[in-house]
């Protein structure tokens, strides 16, 4: 893909280049994720089966594909290692993904998504889209041979690509910056304790469940107010900030993507300069567009720019209806007498 520059004004665009830093500064020994070098919206990741699970031995890779208008919409997710606990290669069905947008938060990010999915590995298919469900044996079998599982487009096995990671995580502990857990968001433990006791069977609580989910509103709500306030700045922090001192995270040329036409990241194309025909007069006097953004806060407009709007006023024919020229109303009249006259003929003839 041909490269030039892309969009960095972009809040959508600020906001996948923080994540991404964020991702790459800040490494976890269970996960990894980074956009592809051809499109930013486009990512990979890598993620470890969680402990104390038939999924423990595994690691498993998969792709992200963020909309145009992350984070205001989620991502869509799909694995590309075979787990027993979801299909290849179809998107799945979560309170994270894409397919339930009126869960999703945009104060989450890729890191949250990534710590929600691990955690959702344990909740049983039932009937979700792009959920299987097989025998624990199976699932065992499928985390042992997902190691040496190799991304055609990553060239790494799972293996090599985490075991980046937790080299990258010791060395930051061996300076002294000590890594923060990842945790799920409480809103998001609501929704995973939910799947846990559907599959089980197990009865549910309505006065605990009220009450619970009340909280996680009332937490939603709090976050959403400050979320709104930070996404006008294209970012919200998805996790602990970064040190001044970590090491920055610099694009490779190819996240210089020159996306095709209706793809984000597109420049505006600049209007042409040809005058369309008028059938009622002359063409209008073409001039620059003013600032709007300018006048809008106070600032007055250019003396020259005045100037110019009251030249092309006019030159601008009146076409209103007191205008009217007085030939046109003469002809009307003509036209009128001759039609009466040819009546008459025609009665007087009777």
């Amino acid at each position: 893909m041909a490269t030039k520059g892309i969009n960095s004004k972009s809040p959508t665009i600020r906001r996948i280049l923080r994540e991404a830093a964020e991702l790459s500064s800040t490494p976890s020994p269970d996960f990894h994720a980074l956009p592809t070098e051809t499109d930013l919206f486009t990512w990979h990741f890598t993620l470890r089966g969680p402990p104390t699970s038939v999924y423990s031995s595994g690691i498993y890779h998969g792709r992200i594909v963020l909309p145009p208008t992350y984070p205001l919409r989620p991502p869509s997710f799909r694995f590309l290692t075979p787990s027993g606990r979801f299909e290849v290669n179809r998107e799945i069905c979560l309170s994270i993904s894409g397919h339930h947008e009126e869960t999703w938060m945009p104060a989450w990010g890729v890191r949250t998504a990534l710590v929600a999915l691990r955690s959702f590995l344990e909740t049983p298919a039932a009937g979700q889209v792009g959920g299987l469900d097989t025998t624990d044996a199976t699932r065992r079998q499928l985390a042992d041979q997902s190691r040496g599982w190799a991304c055609q487009g990553c060239g790494k096995t799972n293996v090599e690509i985490l075991q980046e990671n937790e080299e990258a995580a010791k060395a930051l502990e061996a300076e002294g910056k000590a890594r923060q857990e990842d945790t799920v968001p409480d809103e998001l433990k609501l929704g995973y304790r939910e799947d846990i006791e559907k599959g089980s069977g197990k009865p549910q609580d309505d006065s605990a469940e009220a009450s619970s989910a009340s909280k996680s509103q009332t937490a939603a709500d709090e976050r959403m107010g400050d979320t709104e306030a930070e996404l006008a700045e294209g970012f919200v922090q998805t996790a602990p900030l970064i040190p001044v001192d970590a090491p920055t995270f610099t694009p490779p040329p190819q996240w210089q993507p020159q996306y095709a036409a209706g793809q984000p990241g597109q420049a505006v194309p600049t209007p042409t300069s040809a005058a369309p025909a008028y059938a009622h007069g002359p063409a209008p006097v073409h001039h620059h567009q003013p600032d709007f953004h300018a006048i809008a806060h106070g600032h007055a407009w250019p003396q020259q720019q005045m100037q110019r709007m009251q030249q092309v006023r006019r030159n601008q024919p009146d076409w209103s209806n007191e205008g009217v020229p007085l030939w046109v109303d003469r002809a009307i009249l003509g036209v009128v007498t001759a039609l009466v006259v040819m009546l008459l003929k025609i009665v007087l003839e009777l």
